[in-house]
C-alpha cells in the first residue's frame, strides 16, 4: 500500500487553475512521478498542478514546496499554487499554521514570499525574471528575447511565429495577438509546447494587449495543458510587454479564470502578482488510488 493512501488533501482553485495542497511536513515521504499522475486522475484530487509542502530546508523559510504538473513532471514556479498553499497555511484549521499573514515559501526556482490582503486575496513575490537564452532556457542562443524566432510554421496558425520568452523559474513564450480566444490551443499548444527550441518545453500563451494597463490572456501550460489560469504565465506576460513598451510595469492580465493584477517593481526587478483563492473541499486519499503507481 502506499504510504500516501488515507493521507488528508486540500481541492482548490486560483481563478479556475485546479490545485491540490498536500501537507507532507513532518514526514519523509516523496510523490513519485506515477502517485502525482493517479492523483491527477481521480475526479476528487484532479489538479492542474499539486503543491506538495515539506519540512523548510532554508533557515526562515515556513515550507518547502515540490510542484507537479498532471503528466507528473516538475515545475519550478506556480503562482495560483503559491496562493492557495498561502490560504491553506494561514487558514485551514488543521494544518500546523504560523502565526501572521506573511510567509516565505521555497521552490526549487527560489524563494516565494507571499502576503495575506483579505480573506482569501493574496499577494506572491515571484522574484525577478530572467531574459537570458541559458536562463530560460532557449535551445538557440538568441541575443534580445524580447522577440524570437521559431523555425516551426503551423499551417493552422501561420502567424504564431516570434514570440517572446521569459524565465520566470520556469520557460515561458509569449505570442502578441490581435484576438486571444481565436485560437485553438488543444491543438497548437502541445506542438507548440515542445517545440525544438524550447529544450524543457515551454509553457505556451496568447497575449492581446487591450490597454498600457490591460492583456487578455490564453495559456496552455507545459506539462498540464489548456488552463483557465496560470500565475507565472500572466507575470511572463506583464513583463514581455513592459519590455516592448506595449504595456506599464503594472496591468491586469485576464485569464478565463478571472483577473491577476501584476506588477514589474521597479526597486528591486521582482514580479508581485495579486489574486483570490478558493477552497473547494477536502478528502483523503483512496487507497486503491495508487494499485497502479510504483
Amino acid at each position: 500500500m502506499s504510504p500516501l493512501a488515507n493521507h488528508r488533501f486540500l481541492k482548490m482553485n486560483g481563478l479556475g487553475n485546479e490545485i491540490t495542497v498536500l501537507d507532507l511536513r513532518g514526514t519523509p515521504l516523496r510523490v513519485g512521478a506515477a502517485e502525482a499522475r493517479a492523483i491527477a486522475a481521480d475526479s476528487r484530487s484532479r489538479f492542474d498542478q499539486l503543491m506538495v509542502l515539506h519540512d523548510p530546508v532554508t533557515p526562515g523559510t515556513d515550507a518547502f514546496l515540490r510542484i507537479y504538473n498532471t503528466d507528473g513532471s516538475e515545475s519550478g514556479a506556480c503562482g495560483n499554487g503559491t496562493r492557495c498553499v498561502a490560504w491553506a497555511m494561514t487558514a485551514d484549521p488543521i494544518m500546523n499554521r504560523p502565526s501572521g499573514d506573511t510567509l516565505v515559501l521555497e521552490t526549487k526556482a527560489g524563494l516565494l514570499p507571499t502576503e495575506r490582503i483579505s480573506d482569501q486575496v493574496f499577494t506572491v513575490d515571484m522574484g525577478p525574471p530572467r531574459f537570458g537564452w541559458q536562463d530560460i532556457p532557449l535551445g538557440i542562443p538568441f541575443p534580445d528575447t524580447r522577440t524570437i524566432d521559431l523555425q516551426t510554421r503551423l499551417p493552422e496558425a501561420p502567424e504564431l511565429v516570434r514570440p517572446s520568452a521569459v524565465s520566470m523559474g520556469n520557460p515561458h513564450a509569449i505570442f502578441w495577438v490581435e484576438n486571444a480566444g481565436a485560437y485553438d490551443l488543444t491543438a497548437l499548444g502541445p506542438k507548440l509546447e515542445h517545440d525544438p527550441v524550447f529544450p524543457e518545453r515551454a509553457n505556451i500563451s496568447l497575449a492581446q494587449v487591450l490597454a498600457p494597463d490591460h492583456i487578455v490572456l490564453h495559456v496552455w501550460e507545459r506539462g498540464a495543458g489548456l488552463t483557465r489560469a496560470c500565475g507565472s504565465a500572466a507575470c511572463a506576460t506583464l513583463v514581455a510587454a513592459a519590455r516592448k513598451d506595449l504595456t506599464g510595469r503594472r496591468a491586469t492580465v485576464s485569464l478565463p479564470g478571472g483577473d491577476l493584477l501584476i506588477e514589474w517593481r521597479e526597486g528591486d526587478n521582482h514580479v508581485l502578482m495579486t489574486g483570490p483563492t478558493e477552497l473547494e473541499h477536502e478528502g483523503t486519499f483512496s487507497p486503491s488510488l495508487f494499485a497502479g503507481a510504483a
